[in-house]
């Protein structure tokens, strides 16, 4: 089985790497399927751009070359394309029995809780924009507070291995948390496909039984 795994694309949001993603979508390898790992848009209910939108008709579009799997994220559950062709959406996919492919906020156990510190933080964070500071990704400031940025990556890691262990999966793959990782935890390998709203960006490649998270450039 080949395929390509993205995760965190925000389709919507101005720091969408738009240009980057299609370039990436009019290259990618033939004969593999496209899992997009959820949040691939940034706000189910706002009209998406012109442009934007461009990318939801490339996406469809492919799902007549290859398999597309839309796993749907936090932000994008209650999303509908328009003109989805052929693409499947489901809330978690496999690949045979040794990858489980989750956006991960199902494993989320820190951010529902936390809803009013959120609210707050996002408001903070929209104002230091106003008053000059440089605008970015709500989620690329909050990794400046690694203490509690770590608190997250934890809880939604620890929680996807010990799914895929209890369901005999080797590999687990996530996004959500906007942070790229590749480790191995209590034998199950842990990979996090990180985001396309701020640079490094990547994306898993799957041959057969190498994984490989490849930088993307932007």
């Amino acid at each position: 089985m080949n395929a390509v795994i993205v995760s965190d694309l925000h389709l919507g949001s101005k720091y969408c790497r738009f240009d980057s993603l299609l370039r990436f979508l009019r290259n990618l390898p033939p004969g593999c399927d496209l899992v997009l790992n959820g949040d691939t848009i940034d706000r189910w209910h706002k009209r998406l751009l012109a442009t934007h939108k461009e990318a939801l008709d490339l996406l469809a579009a492919e799902s007549f070359k290859r398999r597309v799997v839309w796993v749907r994220g936090n932000h994008d559950k209650h999303f509908e394309v328009e003109a989805p062709n052929k693409i499947e959406f489901v809330d978690s996919h496999e690949i045979g029995d040794l990858i489980f492919i989750s956006h991960g906020f199902n494993f989320d156990k820190v951010m529902p809780f936390s809803r009013l510190f959120i609210v707050v933080f996002r408001y903070m964070h929209r104002l230091r924009i106003r008053l000059g500071a440089e605008s970015v990704h709500v989620a690329f400031y909050a990794k400046k507070f690694q203490k509690l940025y770590e608190v997250l990556k934890t809880s939604i890691r620890t929680r996807a291995v010990k799914y895929a262990k209890e369901h005999g999966f080797k590999i687990v793959t996530c996004g959500h948390t906007h942070y790229v990782e590749d480790v191995v935890v209590d034998g199950v390998r842990y990979i996090n496909t990180g985001a396309w709203t701020e640079a490094p960006i990547f994306y898993l490649k799957v041959t057969g039984d190498d994984l490989r998270l490849i930088e993307v450039s932007d």
